[in-house]
């Protein structure tokens, strides 16, 4: 009998192994026997709870104690002995039987934090895993990198400045490596990429955290989709990073740095969510996804590594100025005029785009003053160095302004120099 019924009890269980579907035994007791009624069970099947009440077995009342070692281990069953049913034929004295008082009763303790209370009258979801803060860090993550990524794809767009830490304004610093031939995929800027990425990544995570909420062990498509995104955008970051070490050599970006750390950081955060079976089964795909999304940003990046394949000790570049085309206002002589007599200096590079730039926003006239100091006076060529007052001066980037003692990196508006240089800002209308 024994056999019989926890075998029915095992064959319908629709989620997890071993966990018994009550329903699935439903049967009427013998007239001749006495039964038992498993009552008030919290199924977990699919951890959804449901109470399945007065479900009858053919097991005999001798058998509390199989029973209990059958299934205490999963869950809290009350078995509660019923009353002999003689064989009357009177439905309505077999239903008194079923709710007849109790004179023999065996309770197995539920599992820690079980509660009598169904799920949906707690105001919210359960979520046995714990895995809510989990996505909810995911998503501050992943907001992070939007935020991040919507700045940059901002300034490409309006062609402002960015605001970088390292290497600010400088050769190799972090504007000339968003604006170099790496920084756009097909003509759109790769941080429009990074917001779209980033942006998916938030949807996925409370899309997965609605799901373990409401159903924590039911197979999860944005579960594995959030997943999918997170390993390609480490993949896609290793990549670049790649890029910024051995292409970009001496370069320093602090957003494609940032970038790549938090790429990482979602991917790990996510794996967290997975249990060990569903991790050796995603091993294999994400490695072919993270192998798929370096070939196609290889060959995608194809045509920049072949226009740049030219070693640096190749170039040779002539000590040739760009010519200053704008006028200068007066309140920017007046400020060039107030910079030398306090001795500030400009250190620049002829081939430096911001410094050609910052030249063009004081203008011809006003350039005459400004003190300006070539740190490649001699032209750009193979084993040249900085000329010895830009070494002095311990420039690491162009254009360098030096006021007052303190160095300030990457292209100045006026006003921001009038500032700094304690000129009257109220004067500058640019």
């Amino acid at each position: 009998m024994i056999a019989m019924a926890t075998s029915a009890l095992a064959a319908k269980a629709p989620c997890l192994a071993g966990i018994p579907n009550p329903a699935s035994i439903a049967a009427r007791p013998s007239s001749s026997s006495r039964a038992l009624v498993v009552h008030n069970y919290w199924s977990l099947d699919c951890n959804t709870r449901r109470r399945h009440q007065n479900v009858c077995t053919r097991i005999t009342s001798d058998s509390i104690l199989q029973l209990r070692r059958e299934f205490g281990a999963h869950s809290g069953i009350h078995v509660q002995r019923m009353v002999q049913v003689r064989a009357s034929g009177d439905s309505r004295r077999e239903a008194n039987a079923d709710t007849s008082s109790v004179s023999e009763r065996a309770r197995i303790p539920e599992p820690e934090g079980s509660s009598d209370t169904p799920a949906s009258t707690s105001g919210r979801p359960s979520d046995p895993e714990g895995n809510g803060a989990l996505y909810w860090l995911i998503g501050g993550l992943a907001s992070i990198g939007a935020l991040e990524t919507a700045y940059l794809t901002y300034e490409k767009l309006t062609g402002g400045p960015v605001a970088c830490g390292l290497g600010a304004g400088g050769v190799g610093g972090c504007s000339d490596v968003l604006d170099s031939e790496y920084g756009t995929l097909f003509g759109v800027p790769l941080s429009l990429f990074g917001l779209a990425a980033y942006s998916l990544v938030l949807i996925l995570s409370q899309l997965t955290r609605s799901d373990q909420a409401s159903n924590p062990s039911a197979p999860s498509l944005n579960k594995w989709l959030l997943l999918a995104a997170t390993s390609a955008m480490t993949a896609a970051s290793g990549y670049f990073m790649y890029i910024l070490n051995f292409k970009l050599t001496g370069a320093t970006c602090t957003y494609c740095v940032g970038s790549a750390v938090l790429s990482t950081s979602l991917l790990l955060a996510t794996l967290t969510g997975f249990k060990g079976p569903d991790l050796r089964k995603a091993v294999a795909p994400q490695l072919g996804l993270s192998l798929a999304v370096v070939l196609a940003l290889s060959l995608a990046f194809a045509d920049v590594r072949s226009a740049s394949a030219g070693s640096p000790d190749d170039i040779d570049l002539a000590p040739v100025e760009p010519e200053i085309t704008t006028v200068s206002s007066s309140a920017g002589t007046a400020l060039a005029k107030h910079l030398k007599s306090i001795g500030a200096k400009m250190y620049g590079a002829f081939w430096c785009s911001h410094c050609f730039e910052q030249k063009q926003a004081f203008g011809q006239e006003a350039m005459q003053y400004v003190d300006y100091v070539e740190c490649y006076p001699d032209g750009y060529r193979r084993n040249v160095t900085l000329a010895k007052p830009c070494v002095d001066a311990k420039i690491e980037g162009f254009p360098t302004w030096v006021i007052d003692g303190k160095l300030i990196s990457g292209e100045q508006d006026l006003k921001q120099l009038a500032i700094v240089s304690k000129f009257d800002p109220s004067t500058i209308t640019q």
